[in-house]
């Protein structure tokens, strides 16, 4: 079949499976990158690549095409089976391998599928760093087999590893016995989760807890608020502390507080700034530039240097590694640790430094996280725009007395609002997220930008 070039996005490949590509596809990518891994390393044989998969009904044989694709390349494979992002990302860094794939697509609905890739260390490989020499390798299909095949092997404890290693940044005997609604959205957060609990103390509530790559029960895009209405309702039944949710292949984590009601990503990532700047004092903390004003706001006050990114879990990383920022957290969900062997995303660590605040606390979680509640945010607000550059434009002339930034599409600040559009690396949208000292400034500059947006 033909393949639609389009699978190729800034961060990974994805798109629908059968109808923008098939099987053989995965053959051609494992074949591309690790020829690509060969000339970069200077290595033509002794290559190492991790491959794993998602629990999507697609993922088997994608897998199989991929590991093959390597194997011709000469590489050497280690199949680690069934592997959430976060598990994928510390098992080629904590292990030495040269890079890796894992078939998945993320928070998309079940008829996608995709691949992530990484570098050594899990360094991220996006539309910056190779993924278009990687298409154009793909589409011009000119690639030959190695003379020598690489060896297959199998291994199915990176898991545990993960969360040994993982366990090592918590203090266990700070978490009380807490009463804890998750729903992991019949997605790879299970396969962490229930490691993890053999270690904590408490009560947990399971929902959509069967590995089903149809999705049952909700979408796993913790983003869209309808996704969170089950597990805030199980959370109020039970009179539950909290509840968590990740979404399809684990890397972003969401909490839900004691009222059911959804904490902002932004909040959270302050929050995890206060805790990580009193382990580690005067450290860069780095965040996307969407408006989460009370981040910065935090880090200042609590002695880090903030570090603004533009928008991407693949870009910010470059830019924690670059600035040597110690954690990282973006408006969507993902937040990371710059640690000894990578920089890559952390949920389960997130988890214990979470259940350690909500442990040390005298208040519920609710009531702790009203602190952080300074400002009112439109949320990520998505436009279907014909010529975006030429909205962007208006947008910059329309506030031109603005303090304005071009870091990622156009950033406006006034002393009482500010706001972020830019295009959407991977839909043709432009995204709007407006935050503001007041609700009514809120949704009056809201419904005043969507206006010049969508005229």
């Amino acid at each position: 079949m033909n393949i639609n070039p389009g699978i190729f996005k800034a961060y990974d490949i994805r798109g629908v499976y059968d109808v923008d590509f098939d099987d053989d596809v995965a053959y051609k990518i494992g074949l591309a990158f690790g020829k690509m891994r060969q000339e970069e390393t200077g290595k033509k044989t002794n290559i190492k690549v991790l491959v794993g998969a998602d629990m999507r009904l697609s993922s088997p044989a994608l897998k199989k095409r991929l590991i093959e694709g390597f194997l011709d390349a000469g590489c050497d494979v280690t199949d680690g089976g069934l592997l959430s992002t976060p598990t994928f990302y510390h098992s080629v860094a904590h292990n030495g391998f040269d890079g890796g794939i894992l078939v998945s697509a993320s928070h998309n609905p079940g008829e996608y599928n995709g691949f992530k890739i990484v570098r050594e260390r899990a360094i991220p490989f996006s539309g910056d760093t190779g993924m278009t020499i990687l298409r154009d390798m793909v589409l011009e299909n000119k690639l030959e087999k190695a003379e020598k095949k690489g060896e297959l092997k199998k291994y199915d404890n990176y898991l545990s590893e993960q969360i040994k290693h993982d366990l090592t940044f918590g203090k266990l005997d700070s978490i009380k016995p807490l009463k804890i609604v998750i729903d992991p959205a019949n997605a790879m957060g299970i396969l962490f989760f229930d490691e993890l609990f053999k270690y904590i103390p408490g009560e947990f509530i399971k929902i959509n807890w069967e590995l089903d790559g149809t999705f049952p029960a909700h979408e796993a895009d913790p983003l869209k608020s309808e996704n969170l209405e089950q597990l805030s309702k199980k959370v109020l039944e039970e009179n539950a502390d909290l509840g968590i949710t990740t979404d399809g292949d684990g890397d972003r984590i969401f909490f839900v507080d004691n009222k059911g009601v959804p904490v902002e990503p932004g909040i959270t990532r302050a929050i995890l700034s206060e805790i990580f700047l009193k382990e580690k004092p005067g450290s860069k903390i780095a965040y996307d530039i969407r408006p989460g004003k009370i981040t910065e706001d935090t880090i200042i006050e609590n002695g880090g240097t903030p570090i603004v990114t533009r928008v991407g879990h693949s870009l910010i990383k470059e830019q924690a590694l670059k600035e040597g920022a110690y954690f990282a957290g973006e408006s969507s969900g993902h937040f990371f640790l710059n640690m000894e062997d990578g920089c890559y995303e952390v949920p389960v660590i997130v988890t214990l430094k979470m259940l350690e605040k909500i442990s040390e606390i005298d208040i519920p979680f609710s009531e702790y996280v009203e602190k952080y509640q300074k400002y009112f945010h439109s949320g990520e607000i998505n436009s279907v725009v014909e010529d975006k550059e030429a909205k962007i434009e208006e947008i910059k002339k329309t506030y031109k007395d603005a303090k304005q930034n071009e870091l990622d599409g156009i950033t406006i600040e006034y002393p009482n609002f500010w706001f972020n559009v830019r295009q959407s690396n991977t839909e043709p949208l432009l995204r709007l997220n407006l935050e503001a000292r007041t609700k009514e400034i809120m949704e009056e500059k809201r419904d005043e930008v969507l206006k010049i947006i969508n005229l």
